[in-house]
């Protein structure tokens, strides 16, 4: 499961192991954001850089663009990307002339492109390919390494390079797909020419579900419902496959609901010292306590980590709204307003279709029964409801939840750039993605 189904948030819980509103990075930080990931937060590169890996990152950043929170301040030796999606550049299909400026390529801290477009990002996927595929190779076996591929597509605008347009019957969704699992392969292949292979976690995964206002261009959820800017199982679970030679069995699968904060820590136990724990019994990274905790066992297969499964997943959306909390196959939401297609007309070619608001209740779902997540079994299952409720609570004493007007006990503050100007809100069509959270509103 990602933390949150939207991708700045998600991506700070993936490289910190902590739960979006306890580091207040939330939503999509884009080019008016004034914050990003506080100097005082200890990334997965940053912990793996002090253990002598060599650490890059290809791809999407989406941390903050300016300076103190560029990839390379933040553990990072090598980083070749962009700083935010790649919808977020002037030929966005729904903002209005001026909203957005070009789109810029860094490489390191320098910009190399101040002005990524339509040709440049169909190179995108190849040219990032290919810098992760040297940077494997300049690192070999001399040097324990540590590479964070994060292609910007498939999110939106979707673009091909010329060996993969039109050659899928998807379109170019399909294609694009297509063009990801080759450069997947490209690794792999390097990592086997390097003879890395054998002791390299190699790990697949994404930060949301599908955007699903983008029909044609936006893949499907499956049975799951909904999708990315929800928190139904279609905006939070995501696919995670994982390869360790002698550690993962081969073809296994896991069911127990795992989150991307557990990504931390478990390679911290994987490739040194595991973390020490508080006395509250949170995992700690220097002095901070993390949300996520160390899953290896289950990576194993370990039977006795199965345990894991009756843990408690908390997901929270925009403005830190703790909007519903899972254990095992119960999932408990708390009233808010999500978003739907449902009854409308879907997007195509590149062009959104529009959401509509959808109330949702308090309701008590059962994933095993009802995948769909449709039908409310509290009544039938009221002590599970009522445990769940009280996890929640404990949720927001420590991280807060604006539904509930809670402030918690344990969220720390992002950081913020030193000559930045007042807070800037978002465009309007961008309100229920990017980053709406009380450190970016005027």
């Amino acid at each position: 499961h990602a933390a949150p189904p939207v991708c700045s948030a998600s991506r700070a819980a993936l490289l910190t192991g902590c739960y979006p509103p306890r580091i207040g990075i939330g939503g999509a930080l884009g080019p008016a954001s004034r914050h990003g990931i506080a100097a005082e937060e200890t990334t997965l590169a940053e912990l793996l850089r002090g253990r002598g890996y060599r650490t890059a990152l290809v791809g999407k950043w989406h941390l903050g663009h300016h300076a103190p929170f560029l990839p390379t301040r933040h553990g990072f030796d090598e980083f070749l990307g962009i700083p935010y999606s790649n919808d977020m550049w002037p030929l966005h299909p729904e903002a209005a002339p001026g909203t957005y400026p070009p789109l810029p390529l860094f490489d390191g801290d320098a910009i190399v492109d101040d002005d990524v477009d339509a040709d440049d990002q169909a190179t995108l996927t190849a040219r990032l390919t290919a810098r992760a595929v040297d940077f494997i190779a300049r690192c070999g076996r001399e040097r324990p390494f540590f590479l964070h591929v994060a292609h910007p597509m498939p999110h939106v605008p979707l673009f091909a390079g010329a060996a993969f347009a039109g050659t899928t019957p998807g379109g170019t969704y399909g294609d694009v797909l297509a063009e990801i699992d080759a450069s997947v392969g490209a690794i792999r292949a390097a990592l086997e020419r390097s003879g890395a292979l054998a002791d390299t976690l190699l790990l697949v995964t994404s930060d949301n579900g599908p955007w699903l206002s983008y029909g044609d261009h936006a893949g499907s959820a499956g049975p799951w419902r909904e999708g990315k800017g929800t928190v139904f199982e279609g905006g939070v679970r995501v696919p995670c496959v994982a390869r360790l030679e002698g550690v993962i069995p081969a073809g296994s699968v896991c069911s127990a609901p795992l989150m991307a904060i557990d990504i931390l820590p478990t390679v911290a136990a994987l490739t040194g010292p595991a973390l020490a724990a508080d006395a509250a019994g949170r995992l700690v990274v220097g002095t901070l306590p993390i949300d996520g905790r160390d899953v290896g066992g289950l990576l194993r297969g370990a039977p006795a980590a199965g345990e894991a499964a009756e843990r408690d997943l908390g997901f929270w959306y925009l403005d830190n709204e703790l909007q519903a909390v899972r254990r095992g196959r119960w999932k408990l939401f708390f009233p808010h307003t999500a978003r739907t297609m449902e009854g409308q007309a879907p997007g195509a070619g590149g062009r959104p279709g529009k959401y509509r608001p959808l109330p949702v209740p308090r309701m008590l779902g059962d994933l095993e029964r009802d995948p769909g997540e449709t039908t409310d079994v509290a009544a039938e299952h009221p002590e599970v409801a009522a445990a769940l409720a009280a996890a929640a609570e404990r949720f927001r004493a420590e991280l807060g939840d604006r539904l509930t007007g809670r402030t918690g006990a344990g969220a720390r503050p992002a950081g913020r750039h030193a000559a930045a100007g007042p807070p800037q809100p978002p465009p309007p069509h961008q309100r229920k993605e990017e980053d709406t959270t009380p450190a970016n509103r005027a």
